[in-house]
């Protein structure tokens, strides 16, 4: 496993100075890439165990036209965060859910997956070598993207013959960045995101691209973006482009349920916890459309969007309207997680993994 090795000590990895924070304009941060100085690269042949890896400058990497990610899209990708707490301390959030979910998709895919251990260290050793692209605390997060690719060349339909397990980072402030801080979501029932017996509880890269068209189409008219519903009976509903969702109704809190069509969310994993210890009776079902456009509050959850109430919904003509404010669960629960994630409390769920110097495998 790689040790860690603090740039400016390597002539490979020139630091820019030993200055705490980056020249970053933090209260301007959206959901977009502010590329920083390095990433964590290791590869594998198929059948082998991942090479040791290294941090290296971040940049274009060398790749085969040839390469299954490329032809035939074998690829997967995960999404975490690093927090800065008042203290100065960097921590991430349950890293080893992210590393257990490309494992669950690396087996789906037929694809050699690190190790829970190789993972979390591999994210760890970015956000170091990244330090100073880490926001001060309140100011948004630093985004972590690991990975995993089938880069060696291979023609006929097959797993590739080798693989590459890639880390990189980016501060970011909101995913949805919209003016009220609410959602607005259209429920669509022309597009289907996945089906049973699909990759839809995998975070593959393909399942992404065929989102982009239903998503565009709703934010042009208005939209923040789009619930897609089941593609089995189109009256369930799944999930939002990039994120799971809630409904309330009384003292119960009902989600779709796993079950291989929606992507089985960490934040979501966390958030059904937080609610029951709130006294929230919490189910993991079938949410049928109907039922959403009775319910009393809606919320989605996820990485990039954490704990978001959705205002309105609009199913063809008909448009609902729901509880939103500081009474809310969801907002509740939103100071509950983000309070844990920053280290405002104590985290007595032991879901923070602390980062420091130290670090090595």
């Amino acid at each position: 496993m790689a040790t860690y090795v603090h740039p400016s000590s390597s002539p490979l990895l020139t630091s820019e100075g030993d200055e705490k924070y980056a020249n970053v304009k933090w209260e301007e941060l959206g959901f977009a890439l502010t590329p920083t100085d390095y990433m964590y690269v290791a590869k594998c042949k198929q059948g082998e165990s991942f090479s040791e890896g290294n941090i290296a400058p971040y940049g274009d990497i060398s790749i085969s036209p040839c390469s299954a990610i490329f032809n035939y899209g074998q690829g997967l990708f995960e999404g975490l965060k690093a927090y800065r707490a008042e203290d100065d301390r960097i921590r991430l959030f349950r890293p080893d859910q992210n590393a257990l979910r490309m494992q669950t998709g690396a087996e789906r895919l037929c694809m050699t997956s690190p190790s829970v251990e190789q993972f979390v260290e591999a994210v760890k050793l970015t956000v170091l070598a990244n330090k100073k692209w880490v926001p001060p605390p309140g100011k948004g997060t630093l985004y972590v993207r690991p990975l995993l690719i089938g880069s060696g060349a291979i023609l006929g339909l097959a797993s590739a013959p080798e693989y590459t397990f890639l880390v990189y980072a980016s501060p970011v402030g909101e995913y949805h960045k919209v003016s009220s801080g609410l959602l607005n979501l259209e429920v669509n029932h022309k597009y289907r995101r996945s089906h049973s017996g699909g990759t839809g509880g995998v975070k593959s890269c393909t399942n992404y691209c065929p989102v982009v068209k239903p998503f565009l189409e709703a934010k042009s008219s208005g939209f923040s973006d789009v619930l897609f519903l089941d593609a089995a009976t189109g009256r369930n509903i799944e999930e939002i482009s990039t994120c799971n969702i809630f409904i309330v109704k009384g003292n119960i809190v009902s989600t779709p349920p796993t079950s291989g069509t929606i992507l089985p969310g960490i934040t979501r994993k966390s958030i059904i916890e937080l609610a029951r210890d709130t006294g929230y009776q919490v189910q993991e079902r079938d949410v049928s459309v109907d039922e959403l456009l009775e319910a009393e509050e809606v919320f989605c959850t996820g990485t990039a969007t954490v704990v978001k109430a959705v205002e309105t919904v609009t199913f063809h003509d008909k448009k609902v309207k729901y509880k939103t404010g500081e009474e809310t669960l969801s907002t509740k629960l939103y100071t509950v997680l983000t309070n844990i994630q920053m280290g405002v409390v104590e985290d007595k769920k032991g879901w923070m993994v602390e980062i420091n110097h130290k670090c090595q495998g």
